[in-house]
């Protein structure tokens, strides 16, 4: 199996905890930055970066590498990406499997692929042009979906899988994607797992949700709900150890809070293991 980098808890960094996060006075074992708000010039944020890169392990984490789009990768974006590696020496770099550009225009979403075998190649192409370009394996996420291609002729765990196979790249497992996506398909999300090539999942997110009849929506506003806690019981049982983290993007609450759920996710992982 192919050792984890960086295991241990951490939280997603964000502003209203930057400055204790700079000081070194959060109790995680790492943090997951969105690459995108730290490729810049200067300024603020690169200094919260060296503070925070400085007292933790960092996890750059981004949202328009666009590896499913037919657009031209953004060679402009791979090289700021580059240098960002090059500054913090991140214990991992990662994107989502999906497309977020068409004819130029960057769409601020996060959209599913078809799940096909023609796609599987392409996507696979792209990654190892970024791999290639950070001299460095990637993760890539499985996203939320409200929606599905009819051209799909396969399941999203198995096309993951492809790509991740064929790319030569780790997977980054949203455990709170999987439970949105099963719900809004009606799909299993623990046979969702089978499919998984554990050896290749470096790092696990939790989330909360927000219930929006008939669909549950990626929204990481709330807690992480009862089918995410139990769905990460069940992946840990076939993982053993994962760097694992929670992602809380609006309504974000006191840090008192997160914490308490990163205790869980640990008290929940240490049963795991020992069971």
């Amino acid at each position: 199996m192919t050792q984890r980098v960086g295991t241990g808890f951490g939280l997603g960094l964000r502003p209203p905890f930057y400055q204790a996060a700079a000081a070194g006075e959060i109790p995680v074992d790492w943090f997951e930055l969105i690459s995108e708000n730290f490729m810049v010039a200067g300024g603020n944020p690169l200094r919260i970066l060296d503070a925070v890169a400085e007292r933790y392990p960092i996890a750059l984490h981004g949202v328009s590498m666009n590896l499913g789009g037919t657009d031209p990768l953004d060679k402009d974006y791979l090289q700021r990406l580059k240098a960002l590696v090059a500054r913090v020496e991140p214990v991992r770099v990662s994107d989502h499997l999906c497309w977020t550009r068409h004819g130029g225009h960057h769409l601020h979403d996060l959209l599913p692929l078809p799940y096909t075998e023609e796609a599987v190649s392409h996507v696979a192409q792209r990654i190892g042009i970024v791999q290639d370009v950070l001299q460095r394996r990637i993760l890539i996420e499985n996203v939320s979906s409200y929606a599905e291609f009819s051209q799909s002729s396969i399941n999203e765990s198995a096309f993951l899988a492809a790509v991740a196979e064929a790319a030569d790249c780790h997977i980054l497992l949203d455990v709170n994607n999987i439970v949105v996506s099963a719900h809004n398909h009606g799909f299993n999300a623990e046979a969702y797992l089978q499919d998984i090539p554990f050896d290749r999942v470096q790092q696990i997110h939790l989330a909360g949700h927000t219930v929006n009849e008939p669909l549950l929506i990626d929204t990481h506003d709330h807690p992480i709900a009862d089918p995410v806690w139990e769905l990460y019981r069940q992946t840990l049982h076939h993982l053993g150890a994962v760097p694992t983290m929670i992602e809380r993007d609006d309504n974000i609450p006191p840090l008192t809070e997160l914490l308490t759920e990163l205790d869980e996710a640990r008290q929940i992982s240490q049963r795991a293991l020992a069971a």
